[in-house]
């Protein structure tokens, strides 16, 4: 195999999220060959607004779509408030998703996985997750999704957690390039 590079988006900000945690075990726990960018500065991207989706935009905006468009792969964290995707991720697939069709995610291979303290496991989320990317023309890896439920069971230690994680990360990277989607 030749070496991928996953970006990975996180959907929670707190620095001692469960989903961070996993984030960070995928990373430490990546196959030889297989590199996984945490994306940093999601919190710092301001609301989509196609008003300032010019020549001039943010600079952070700027450097997270690069880091993004220069991955194989893309990767989302993500616990779920209130029954969908926290704003912070759904901003950032915003902002990956344009210019429409040819945005830093069109054509990556996409995955979600994370974990929520509900017996669903952030499922609803995880769907949103999806719809919005392969709506922002990410290729959705079937199989990649897991929703984990954190009710009775820390997905960062527990064996069973954690290689459906790691599993989901291998099925991701051994997916459908994104030349051939």
């Amino acid at each position: 195999m030749t070496d991928t590079r996953v970006a990975v988006l996180v959907g929670s900000l707190r620095a001692d999220s469960v989903n961070r945690k996993i984030a960070e075990l995928l990373r430490d726990n990546a196959p030889a060959g297989v590199t996984l960018d945490l994306v940093e500065g999601l919190e710092q991207l301001p609301f989509y607004n196609q008003d300032i989706d010019t020549d001039a935009v943010p600079e952070v905006v700027t450097a997270v779509r690069e880091r993004v468009a220069t991955a194989d792969r893309v990767l989302a964290v993500t616990p779920e408030y209130n029954g969908t995707m926290p704003a912070v991720l759904n901003n950032a697939i915003d902002w990956l998703s344009r210019p429409y069709g040819a945005g830093a995610i069109a054509g990556k291979p996409f995955g979600v996985v994370g974990a929520t303290p509900t017996p669903y496991g952030g499922k609803w989320a995880h769907e949103d997750t999806v719809r919005s990317a392969r709506i922002a023309g990410a290729v959705v890896i079937e199989d990649v999704t897991v929703s984990q439920p954190a009710v009775e069971v820390d997905p960062t230690t527990d064996p069973e957690a954690r290689a459906k994680l790691l599993a989901a990360l291998d099925t991701l990277v051994q997916g459908q390039p994104a030349d051939a989607a």
